[in-house]
């Protein structure tokens, strides 16, 4: 059997009862270390919490070297750890489609992830539209097709999640060219980074799926002791120090439920002013007022 088992947000205690017990009757423990990172746990307190030893599976373990993870699991149990719910990264849909080819049986064991424990903001878990992953720019590297993402949200009046980049265990470009497996220093992308490249696409594109004033909440360390949330503008959340990773965005669409401002307010430094952005952005995308046709004058 291959389980994938969520983690949760943080803590290593966070995983449910039933992922435990699973682990503990596992094989072989692998933990999924490339899409996020559990904030509050190193790898051997997890070793230590399961009594098992725990195998790092980057990208290239997981995308590359999938046989080995589904090694012998049509005679013994594996695990596949996940932080957060394990189908919140598409890879590890393509593993059970892998292991289901191979005639291995595989079992979910659900958890909490961004994608539910978002609504801690206030904002409404069935007011989202489509999630976006915001990756780290290069001189020569900026790609935007998540832009159109935003204004297909926005123009139906729902909320952006927007995921922020992390860099684990990746080469340079250089070291990559010359096969050398040196690895750069872990990189996490802040609130600040992510509403910077989110003004110069707008700059660029000028489609105004957005705007600088354009409402939106950050998030901190969601699920943790040290959890956080700040409001205001795109602009002024470009200025923010949002401290420690993880991080993620949520931009707002142009429909914010009274409950849900008055929720997003309490993370405002000014609550009348974020009061009249959201207003104003209402105003983005805002149906023409029906007008009933008219009829020919022959006909009345």
């Amino acid at each position: 059997m291959l389980y994938l088992i969520g983690l949760g947000l943080s803590y290593k205690s966070d995983i449910t009862v039933r992922g435990l017990e699973a682990v503990k009757q596992c094989s072989r423990v692998y933990l999924e270390h490339y899409t996020s990172i559990l904030m509050a746990a190193s790898q051997e307190e997890l070793e230590q919490f399961y009594g098992k030893t725990v195998i790092l599976a980057d990208r290239e373990l997981v995308e590359s070297g999938s046989d080995e993870i589904l090694r012998d699991a049509d005679r013994e149990d594996v695990a596949f750890l996940v932080v957060g719910d394990p189908f919140g990264a598409t890879t590890h849909t393509d593993l059970v489609l892998r292991a289901k080819k191979a005639g291995i049986a595989v079992e979910t064991i659900h958890n909490a992830s961004v994608m539910n424990a978002v609504g801690a903001c206030g904002l409404q878990l069935y007011n989202f539209g489509q999630t976006i992953s915001m990756v780290f720019f290069t001189d020569s590297w900026k790609p935007d097709s998540w832009y159109d993402k935003i204004w297909e949200n926005r123009k139906i009046g729902l909320h952006t999640l927007v995921l922020l980049d992390i860099k684990v265990k990746e080469q340079s470009i250089e070291n990559m060219a010359r096969g050398r497996l040196i690895y750069e220093p872990p990189r996490y992308m802040s609130i600040s980074q992510c509403c910077e490249q989110l003004l110069e696409i707008e700059e660029k594109r000028h489609d105004q799926a957005y705007t600088p004033d354009t409402p939106a909440v950050a998030i901190s360390r969601l699920g943790s002791a040290s959890q956080t949330f700040k409001s205001g503008t795109i602009r002024e959340l470009a200025e923010y120090d949002c401290g420690e990773p993880l991080h993620s965005l949520v931009i707002l669409g142009r429909q914010c439920h009274e409950l849900e401002l008055e929720y997003l307010l309490e993370f405002a430094e000014d609550r009348e002013k974020f009061r009249t952005d959201v207003s104003k952005d209402q105003q983005f995308f805002k149906p023409a007022p029906w007008v009933p046709p008219q009829q020919d004058a022959d006909e009345d």
